[in-house]
């Protein structure tokens, strides 16, 4: 392994391979006949090899198979089943490129014990940076996430030197192990790329010359990185006035040709962002189909969309022009989307051509593939997974009993089960207490700190954030009993924070039309079974639940006139009157799509305190949480419309308790099993009661 070089920074060399992994993978890139690279030397003879791009993305902190919020193992994702991935993956390919896509460093309770709990030490590195050290990634990105816990814990964990207003730049620390590379975030103080816009990578790779021979030839790898420009709303307290954000098609313009020209023989795009066949905007959450497009890059890693490339199934993710998922192409550029969570290995086998004088890809050969952690099912029916990498729990396991020592602590009780597999069809079970919790926040603050609007009515809107996206399991789920910390975790994903804006009635009926869009329309005459629930998130379907504010939903209308009966305390909405809403930053400033004024416009505060650690302290103030009080109030309620057929949703399996617990006595169970492998079960909803 030869010196890697990033405006000047080196990387510490990889452990040597033995002599028999080696002799394996040469034999194997010899029966493989794909492209040995040089960069400029290894004599005049022509050579092939084949280079693996391995791909990991969105694993939001998930080392450990295991789940905090349930003090459970979870083998359905996490980083050490990925890691056994990687390992295989290595055997098979002479020569791999292992990057990360982002959204690395946020997403569960050993995140926040880290960043916010007990901060880690300057010296201390990040677990999920530990974790990936075993398995000695070459470069990464940063996701949106990143920025979470705002530039100063970045400037930390990366290991210092971010030249922004706020961060100590000469602080140096124990960084992640690996370079970074990010074009399109620019720092204000400095004008320049906050994280250097890219890598080049100098390598030795195996391949077979013109005579049939194994060779060793030199390559240099380019990597460029790009996230999304929504950071600059979804972390607007951390960011207003310190970056600003370029396109990423704009930003690989300027740098794909320095690349080239400090002699990188191919370039890798890491864009943490997806697909969308919308038209191109320098302000693009997923500029996929725009980036493949930028003339010098040779393959892209995808991710933010929590979705999957190359996808194989009937009905892909993605089938917009462009876009071949039996090639593994976009725009005929090779490319990968691992899911996320660690469930998946992205891997992009590049073949390679050296003409004796010039390096390049052979994209026609060249194959993208999704290798997944999942791996069958056994005789039972249930899903199997890789064995965990043995290597990967002892490097974190201080760490990981620490969080889970925190996530236990006790806060409170409560007499019913909390959960939000029926959130979609109208149980406020574990929604009214994050929006009672939020409401009570910013009612006191508004009472002592901003006069002009005490006398407005001030109300709270939420959603499901665990609404089944990932599987059966993926709901939030607090049993009866003693509430924890972990329980709060649960209850409210993300550290988001909370924040107020002004809405008038008109647009709260706005608002709610928008977050409508969670449900198919539904034909009443319709004979053939429908299913209820759209692709629309369930983490966008924000709804009141308390009972001043009353209002139907009626699915057989079209988007945009669903809602109906919008009521405030008993009269219908006055369309002129002021309210204030309690919400989190993300929708106050970056919900555009709900509202147009949701872009930090409507804002009147600003909160610095997460809506997680909001909604504990309500619990600790009001340690005694019961159905009666805190989980019962229906805002919502579908229009009452018979159907002549059935109409379908899916939730977790043996979970109709929890609906008939919240009073839904039109849920019934259709199938026990949806035949997913994925804990799901089917329901029916009788829309006419």
């Amino acid at each position: 392994m030869m010196r890697l070089s990033s405006f000047g920074a080196d990387r510490p060399q990889a452990a040597p391979r033995s002599r028999q992994a080696l002799a394996v993978l040469a034999a194997l890139a010899a029966a493989a006949m794909v492209t040995a690279c040089g960069g400029g030397s290894g004599g005049d003879k022509s050579a092939t090899a084949t280079l693996a791009v391995l791909e990991t993305t969105d694993l939001h902190f998930n080392i450990r198979s295991y789940d905090y919020f349930k003090l459970a193992d979870d083998p359905s994702y996490g980083f050490e089943r990925t890691a056994t991935l990687i390992r295989k993956a290595r055997s098979e390919f002479a020569n791999t490129l292992l990057v990360d896509n982002g959204d690395t460093i946020q997403g569960t309770a050993l995140a926040d014990y880290e960043a916010q709990v007990a901060p880690i030490a300057c010296e201390q590195q990040l677990s999920m940076y530990k974790a990936m050290g075993v398995l000695q990634f070459d470069a990464g990105t940063l996701g949106n996430h990143e920025f979470n816990y705002g530039l100063p814990f970045l400037n930390q964990v990366l290991g210092g030197g971010l030249k922004v207003d706020g961060v100590d730049a000469t602080k140096k620390c124990a960084g992640p192990g690996f370079p970074m590379t990010l074009a399109n975030v620019i720092s204000t103080q400095t004008n320049a790329p906050l994280v250097a816009p890219y890598v080049v990578l100098n390598r030795e790779i195996t391949g077979i010359d013109s005579d049939g021979k194994a060779t060793r030839l030199p390559i240099k790898i380019g990597v460029i990185g790009f996230t999304t420009p929504g950071i600059m709303g979804w972390d607007k307290r951390h960011l207003e006035g310190k970056v600003r954000v370029t396109g990423a098609v704009e930003a690989a313009q300027k740098y794909v040709p320095e690349l080239r020209s400090k002699g990188a023989d191919i370039v890798v795009a890491l864009l943490h962002g997806g697909l969308d066949a919308s038209e191109y905007r320098a302000d693009m959450e997923n500029p996929g189909l725009y980036l493949s497009k930028v003339a010098g890059i040779d393959a892209m890693v995808m991710g933010h969309q929590h979705s999957v490339f190359p996808d194989t199934a009937d009905k892909p993710a993605f089938s917009m022009a462009g876009v071949d998922n039996k090639a593994g192409t976009i725009n005929g550029v090779p490319a990968v989307m691992a899911s996320s969570w660690g469930k998946a290995l992205g891997v992009v086998a590049l073949s390679l051509r050296w003409d004796g004088k010039v390096w390049s890809v052979d994209k026609s050969k060249s194959k993208s593939e999704l290798r997944n952690t999942a791996t069958g099912k056994d005789a039972a029916g249930k899903v199997t997974y890789v064995a965990v990498d043995g290597s990967i729990a002892p490097v974190v396991e201080g760490q990981h009993q620490a969080a889970i020592r925190y996530v236990k602590t006790p806060v409170g009780q409560t007499d019913f089960r909390m959960g939000t597999q029926f959130a979609d069809v109208g149980d406020p079970g574990a929604i009214q207490i994050v929006n009672q919790a939020q409401q009570d926040y910013v009612q006191r603050y508004v009472a002592a700190n901003l006069p002009q609007y005490a006398q407005l009515p001030v109300l709270s809107v939420s959603a499901p954030f665990k609404s089944g996206f990932q599987g059966g399991a993926d709901y939030t789920d607090v049993a009866a009993g003693p509430l924890a910390i972990s329980s709060a975790a649960d209850l409210y994903l993300y550290p988001n924070t909370v924040y107020a804006v002004k809405v008038t009635g008109a647009q709260v009926k706005s608002w709610l039309e928008a977050a409508a869009q969670r449900f198919n329309r539904i034909d009443p005459a319709a004979i053939a079974d429908q299913w209820l629930i759209s692709s629309f998130p369930g983490y966008n379907f924000d709804m009141f639940t308390t009972a001043d504010v009353q209002y139907q939903i009626d699915v057989t209308q079209p988007v945009g006139s669903r809602i109906v009966g919008l009521q405030y305390k008993g009269q219908p909405i006055n369309t002129a009157q002021e309210f204030v809403i309690a919400t989190n930053n993300y929708r106050a400033t970056s919900g555009k799509g709900f509202l147009p004024e949701l872009d930090g416009r409507s804002t009147i505060y600003a909160s610095p305190d997460t809506n997680r650690d909001v909604v504990i302290a309500y619990v600790k103030a009001h340690p005694q949480i019961t159905r009666a009080a805190n989980g019962a109030a229906q805002s919502w309620r579908f229009a009452k419309t018979p159907t002549a057929g059935k109409v379908l949703f899916t939730s977790a399996a043996n979970a109709l308790p929890v609906a008939q617990a919240a009073g839904l006595a039109n849920i019934s169970v259709e199938k026990a099993d949806d035949g997913t492998g994925t804990q799901r079960a089917v329901y029916r909803i009788d829309l006419g009661q």
